[in-house]
């Protein structure tokens, strides 16, 4: 493993998660710590394997490098599997009251089938953490949020929902404890799903969803989305069938399709501007010092009503003090921590993450600056190593986009 992969993995691989997930469905627990339910498949595939929030994860495989992963996954079509991340579903008449309660997006003004990128937030208006709303024609709201701030998310939802039960509200709160969760990515991902679904693909727009088969398999959520910035698909299957569904995408003859770690997904995730929760955001950040106003829909501007709101409001409304940006630089490669100063040596601010772009070839990284060196364009410097290296701020995402959006 390349030593700059495995210093930005090393930040990622910290926290874990607690009982209240430990032994449900799509994973399992041993002695050296918790497993999703396709581990073997990945031992057989003799992944290399790290710890990331309690789970024992493959980074990365032997065909090819971590850089390598990651051009692949631009090019053609990788499989990720994510199925430690948290998937919860929440019933009842008032769903989206009560989960508007906890997020800043707009619920009820989705479409059916249609879901958005959300954050909790807490009363000082800091980021609890990002996930997926989803709002299904099933009658239920279905959530995808992170791993590593499992066991507060349950809290936090859980907790919630007794305070509105105790008020007579029609709610129910379900873990999914008994599917996978598989990431596809790549410009290839239609193609190669196409023959083994029932549903128009052309027909699935970036962040919408629909329940098909898979390989014969019924019961499938296949939803538009992805963490690399490109085109793909997250595909939440019945467990029991996932090791049958990723051995018939791997035998694609539609394109090249690959497994990829957590190696490839960082750096990808990184090139694409995309958050890493605990890095680039946590509870001490706001959406919009994270350039996440987008999230925060027309209806939430005006009426509130959710954590945090009066700090957040009056954020967008007279901007914040610092910002999240990105930088381009060469040589030395800042990594999370790394002091950023101006020109005239005063610390501006910190970076958040940080590597070298397999697709650029030089250093990309993001962080929090005063809100006075957040232009494009703004020298910087970066204290590494005792010296000062020089960059700039850099728009995002550092590699365009291409989600599938008609």
């Amino acid at each position: 493993m390349n030593h700059y992969l495995s210093h930005s993995c090393r930040k990622l691989l910290a926290p874990t998660i607690s009982a209240l997930i430990r032994n449900i469905g799509c994973f399992y627990s041993t002695g050296g710590g918790k497993k999703v339910f396709l581990h073997d498949f990945h031992a057989e595939k003799n992944a290399k394997f790290v710890d990331f929030a309690g789970f024992q994860m493959p980074i990365q495989y032997p065909d090819l490098s971590i850089s390598a992963s990651h051009r692949h996954t631009r090019e053609h079509v990788s499989i990720f599997d994510v199925s430690h991340m948290l998937q919860t579903r929440v019933f009842g008449k008032d769903k989206i009251k009560y989960i508007e309660s906890l997020v800043v997006s707009d619920i009820q003004g989705l479409n059916v089938n249609q879901g958005t990128l959300t954050v909790f937030t807490n009363p000082n208006g800091g980021i609890i953490d990002d996930l997926i709303v989803t709002k299904t024609e099933g009658d239920f709201l279905y959530i995808v949020s992170n791993a590593g701030c499992a066991d507060k998310d349950l809290a936090h939802l859980q907790k919630r929902k007794d305070e509105f039960k105790s008020k007579g509200a029609d709610l129910d709160l379900e873990v999914v404890s008994d599917r996978a969760l598989l990431a596809i990515q790549g410009p290839g991902t239609s193609k190669v799903l196409q023959p083994l679904v029932k549903i128009d693909m052309s027909l699935l727009t970036f962040m919408t969803t629909a329940v098909t088969s898979i390989c014969g398999v019924e019961d499938c959520r296949v939803t538009r989305c992805g963490y690399t910035g490109e085109d793909g698909t997250e595909i939440s299957i019945p467990a029991e069938k996932s090791r049958f569904i990723l051995e018939s995408l791997l035998a694609s003859k539609e394109d090249n399709v690959k497994l990829a770690g957590l190696g490839a997904r960082d750096t990808l995730r990184l090139e694409g501007g995309l958050c890493l929760y605990g890095n680039d955001i946590t509870d001490e950040t706001t959406p919009i010092e994270a350039g996440l106003a987008w999230t925060i829909g027309k209806r939430r501007r005006i009426d509130g009503g959710f954590p945090g709101s009066d700090v957040i409001l009056k954020q967008l409304k007279e901007k914040p003090t610092k910002k999240r940006v990105g930088f381009l630089s060469n040589g030395p490669c800042p990594r999370a921590g790394t002091e950023i100063m101006n020109e005239a040596g005063n610390i501006i601010g910190t970076i958040t993450s940080g590597c070298p772009s397999p697709c650029l070839k030089q250093n990309i990284s993001m962080g929090y600056v005063d809100n006075a060196f957040s232009k494009i364009g703004t020298s910087v410097n970066f204290l590494i190593h005792k010296k000062r290296i020089e960059g700039c701020v850099s728009k995002m995402p550092f590699v365009p986009t291409k989600y599938f959006i008609k």
